[in-house]
């Protein structure tokens, strides 16, 4: 079983996001069923935050969870800004994990994550906040998602970190460069969100309106129809290894050592996803899917552009 430092956690976690944000309207009693499905499975681990629908996500989750928390691990995340007013004091981490805790229903959450790293408070600072609730017994783990190679080193030397999480799968492989050396000389988990590219790695179509992947670059027509060309590549493995392409997508993430947390609102896509662990990638196969999605090539910036100001840049290609 993986292990993201003191915690031990299955081979693939759960992303709950798109239960309550970003990618349309979904069903909470669907969502729950799946999310029992998924503790059935043998999934452990799940994913949080408190900007996901407004805490909603957090809600649902607690309530999924009542009376199957045994050996789980939860983890959330929070901003300091995220809802608060322009002219609003930053909420600290110690008022963020209180309102956690009771949308949860939990007593303690085994991670917690700053979310971004905020443009005003430094890095040091949050997880100096987090740190303190760890000593107090409230939170288990201290992480920080898309930070920098060098946000890192000053993190964990304020407090040493559990866990980093950043985008990454085939067509967002920009934390190869910096990010996961440094965390793997640190002794710091990985936790890779995204791992099938917000759905278009499996194949996914985005039909509904409120969808927020519109406003994403790499959705555009022009960016589908150039990544599609690309997608080929992971069909044609999918076709020789009778798999799908998201399996195919997946057994690539989870050969890198990393815990990808792929989120899904349906039962069998779940399941789907969850045999990805049984599939075994060549190296051959390997060498074949990064010759074609070369760090880099992916057309399309990964956010929109106020998103990926609190992210870090892009490393350039050699």
């Amino acid at each position: 079983m993986p292990k993201l430092g003191h915690l031990t956690v299955s081979r693939q976690g759960f992303g709950a996001m798109g239960l309550s944000h970003a990618y349309g309207q979904a069903d909470d009693a669907e969502s729950i069923r799946t999310l029992h499905r998924a503790i059935e499975l043998g999934i452990t681990f799940f994913d949080t935050a408190t900007g996901y629908g407004a805490g909603h996500n957090e809600t649902l989750l607690g309530k999924a969870i009542t009376d199957r928390r045994g050996k789980l691990v939860i983890a959330s995340k929070f901003t300091h800004r995220q809802g608060v007013a322009a002219d609003a004091p930053p909420v600290s981490a110690r008022e963020a994990v209180e309102a956690s805790l009771k949308r949860l229903g939990l007593d303690h959450i085994d991670l917690y994550y700053l979310h971004r790293v905020d443009l005003e408070v430094p890095i040091e600072e949050s997880v100096g906040q987090l740190g303190r609730l760890v000593d107090e017994g409230k939170i288990g783990g201290v992480g920080v998602s898309e930070a920098t190679a060098e946000g890192i080193r000053k993190a964990h030397a304020i407090y040493p970190l559990t866990a980093l999480q950043s985008e990454y799968s085939l067509w967002t492989r920009d934390v190869e460069v910096e990010i996961l050396p440094t965390v793997r000389e640190l002794g710091i988990g990985f936790v890779a969100y995204s791992p099938l590219g917000r759905g278009f790695l499996a194949g996914a179509e985005v039909t509904d309106p409120n969808d927020r992947r519109h406003q994403h670059p790499r959705f555009t027509a022009e960016a589908i129809a150039a990544n599609s060309r690309r997608r080929e590549t992971i069909e044609r493995v999918a076709v020789r290894l009778g798999a799908s392409v998201a399996q195919v997508s997946l057994a690539w993430v989870l050969a890198k050592a990393v815990v990808p947390i792929p989120g899904t609102r349906h039962i069998g896509h779940l399941e789907a996803n969850w045999a990805a662990n049984d599939l075994r990638l060549s190296a051959e196969d390997i060498g074949e899917l990064e010759a074609t999605f070369t760090r880099g090539s992916t057309v399309g910036a990964r956010y929109p552009a106020e998103a990926l100001r609190l992210v870090p840049p892009e490393p350039a290609v050699a």
